[in-house]
Parts: structure tokens; C-alpha cells; sequence
């Protein structure tokens, strides 16, 4: 895999606090790879450190073939960064912050630009200081994805955007991907993610716990299937991998682990099959799989 950024081992430290602990990250060149985790994971701390605004406490960092911390001037010219909480100078317009970042960046795409003020429905002779939260960002985003550079890397970029504006950004987004540029996408819109990512990562307190196609992480986890067969389904809640079997006359429902399923179906088929529903996980019902115990013990907590 030729790859855009490779992480390995990870580590970084704040005093006592580790906010990296071991962190392993493959991003392909030309991929939308989503980058997942609640507050506090680790995700923003790994994005710094690729920026070159943190030094890692150990472990390597492999960026468009250079260090981040290095060679992070020469790196910053290949590269545009949307943070999830835009700050803009207060007397500057947002036309005006649009080009300055472009001119640290080393240019912009003139053209690009204006169309993507005009996408994003942008006023840009208003000053800074009288942006709401979603036109700050849409400053930002403006500003980075006019650029013509070969990574984006983007920490909740629609933060305060509506569901129009998020609706353009994926737009933009698949345009990117088709001209070969590579994305990594942090953001806590799940269903975002699953529409734009090639690949995902799940890290949890520093540490990657999942990565891969969203294929081939739902073939690790259960999905849903629901039937209405000919004839009653013999042993189905006895098969190992097959949990919640409920029956209601010709009808049947479940839930089946990815190693599991084949035989179900088969079970299925030799009772006459009528019509097959099946639901595999969401991006969410993933993210539960690592989290839910974290969910658990809170929604405990709450109730004290």
C-alpha cells in the first residue's frame, strides 16, 4: 500500500497525563479514511503531531514521505488542515482571512475559490468578528479546500454547518477523492463517515482498537436478519453465532455474527425461504462494540 501517512507505536505524554498510548495509523494515498473516537481518544493529539505543533514522546511518524516535525514547512505546502473550532481575526473579512491562508500555504486556486464560495453560500466582505460559528467555518473550509494540495486533513470540519451545508461538503469531499487527493476525516457525524470513508479507524484511549473497511469490520460484529419461511426453522437458536432467534408464525428474527451467517442462511433456505431481510451494523452499532461499556457505566453513574 502506498501510503499517504503511517503511524507506528505512537506515544505522547502530557506530565502524567498519556494522551497517545501506542497509536498505529495506515492512511492509503487517494483513500477517504475516517478517524473515530469520542472526546478525549486521542484524535486531535494525533492530528497536532502530524501538523508538526506536537513532538511525539516515541514511536515514528511517517507523513507524504517526511517527518511532521522535521521537515513541517516543507510539509505544510502539500497539505491543508480544517480545525472544529475556527478563531479568525476580528477586523479582517472572511474573503480576506480566505487569502492569507492561502498566501501562508504558498497559493490557492483562484477560480476554486469563488466557487466554493458561492457552494458554500458565503458572504466573504463581512468581518470576522460577525461570523456565526458555521460561517467561521465555512472560512476555514473555503480556505482549505481551495487549495490544490495532495492531503486534507480535516478535525470535525462541519462543526456548526446545517444539514445543507454538510450535504456541499460531501460533495466536495467525493471530488477530491476522484482527483486522487487523500482525506483523513475525524468527525463525530457517523453517518458522514459512512458515506464518505474507504477505510475507518476506531482508536480509544490512545490506542487503535479497529481498522479496515466498514465490510470488513461489520463481518466481525452481528447483523440483523429477519424471515418468513415455508416451513418452521429446525435448531437455528441452537447454532453457535446466533443469538435473540424469536418466532411469530411463519416469521422469524435474529441476529447473527459475520462467521455465523452463511450456515443461518443455509438453515433458512432449507425451510423455504419467502422473503429475507437482512441489516448489517451501522458505523454506530461499531462504535458501540468499543464503547458501550464506557456508555454503560455513565448512564450508571447518572442514576446516582
Amino acid at each position: 500500500m502506498d501510503t499517504a501517512i503511517a503511524i507506528s507505536g505512537l506515544h505522547k505524554s502530557f506530565g502524567s497525563t498519556v494522551a497517545l498510548d501506542g497509536l498505529d495509523l495506515d492512511v492509503a494515498r487517494g483513500e477517504v479514511h475516517g478517524f473515530l473516537g469520542p472526546n478525549g481518544a486521542g484524535k486531535t493529539t494525533t492530528i497536532r503531531t502530524l501538523l508538526g505543533l506536537l513532538r511525539p514522546t516515541s514511536g515514528s511518524v511517517n507523513l507524504l514521505g517526511g517527518d511532521p516535525w522535521a521537515d513541517a514547512v516543507a510539509l505544510h505546502r502539500k497539505l491543508a488542515y480544517v480545525p472544529g473550532d475556527v478563531e479568525l481575526w476580528p477586523n479582517l473579512t472572511g474573503g480576506e482571512a480566505i487569502d492569507l491562508f492561502g498566501r501562508l500555504r504558498g497559493g490557492q486556486n483562484a477560480a476554486r475559490r469563488e466557487e466554493l464560495i458561492e457552494r458554500f453560500d458565503l458572504d466573504p466582505t463581512k468581518k470576522g468578528r460577525t461570523y456565526s460559528k458555521g460561517n467561521r467555518q465555512k472560512v476555514a473550509l473555503i480556505a482549505a479546500l481551495s487549495a490544490e494540495v495532495e492531503l486534507y486533513l480535516l478535525d470535525e470540519p462541519t462543526a456548526g454547518l446545517d444539514p445543507l451545508m454538510e450535504v456541499v461538503f460531501q460533495d466536495v469531499v467525493h471530488e477530491l477523492k476522484t482527483a486522487g487527493a487523500t482525506v483523513l476525516l475525524s468527525s463525530h457525524i457517523l453517518a458522514q463517515v459512512e458515506k464518505l470513508a474507504d477505510r475507518v479507524s476506531i482508536i480509544r484511549r490512545g490506542r487503535t482498537v479497529q481498522s479496515g473497511t466498514l465490510a470488513e469490520m461489520r463481518h466481525l460484529t452481528r447483523t440483523s436478519v429477519e424471515a418468513v419461511t415455508a416451513r418452521p426453522v429446525e435448531n437455528l437458536d441452537a447454532l453457535a453465532g446466533v443469538y435473540g432467534v424469536v418466532t411469530e408464525d411463519d416469521r422469524i428474527r435474529f441476529d447473527v455474527d459475520g462467521a455465523a451467517l452463511d450456515e443461518a442462511i443455509a438453515r433458512l433456505g432449507a425451510a423455504g425461504i419467502r422473503s429475507l431481510t437482512s441489516h448489517p451494523p451501522t458505523l454506530e452499532e461499531l462504535m458501540l462494540r468499543h464503547y458501550g461499556d464506557e456508555l454503560a457505566a455513565s448512564g450508571n453513574g447518572a442514576g446516582k
